[in-house]
């Protein structure tokens, strides 16, 4: 069966061991996370886990069973790209004497659309926001062109192109069976 890249939200409240409870299942399938961004949700109190991987669709519906079948975890999801709207962000930390030679920036901020954060005496800052592919093709261009001293590109974000997180649905009617089932008991 033919791998494809899935993201996997994870919701949980903010506990100790929840990071390691989740990639224990990966571990114990032989899954390699590509990419992992934690961070607080739209909802109070709740910390959503974007995590991607290449994996079969059958594999991806088990780790995700898995997942939620753990204590700590509210709900765990997975999409395709398509469901999603989703960036990664990337640092790119040039020598400013090799930056100058090039002339000016331009051309790269106007091609990449990317943000210049710092120039001093010894270097450059780039930031890029964008897909995998668009910050990949800017490090090697840069590499070629400039000499990359330092490069880091954080994880996945995403959101579900829905309304609202899937989250919110699920909670909405946990409430209404819970007030229904308090409604039972004071008759």
């Amino acid at each position: 069966m033919e791998t494809k890249l899935y993201t996997i939200t994870v919701f949980s409240e903010n506990t100790v061991g929840v990071l390691n409870q989740i990639t224990i299942i990966f571990t114990r399938r032989g899954l390699n996370i590509e990419t992992l961004s934690v961070s607080p949700s739209a909802l109070p109190g709740i910390h959503k886990f974007t995590i991607t991987l290449f994996t079969t669709p059958d594999m991806v519906e088990k780790v995700v069973n898995q997942i939620d079948k753990r204590v700590d975890i509210l709900k765990a999801y997975y999409n395709t790209d398509e469901d999603l709207v989703f960036q990664e962000l990337a640092l790119y930390k040039l020598a400013t004497e090799k930056v100058l030679e090039l002339g000016s920036v331009e051309y790269f901020i106007r091609k990449y659309n990317i943000r210049v954060l710092e120039i001093s005496n010894d270097c450059t800052v780039f930031l890029k926001a964008g897909h995998y592919a668009e910050t990949q093709s800017l490090f090697e261009e840069l590499s070629e062109k400039v000499g990359v001293l330092q490069f880091i590109r954080s994880g996945r974000i995403a959101i579900t192109r829905s309304k609202v997180e899937r989250l919110s649905d699920m909670l909405e009617e946990m409430q209404k069976i819970q007030e229904k089932q308090n409604g039972n008991r004071k008759v």
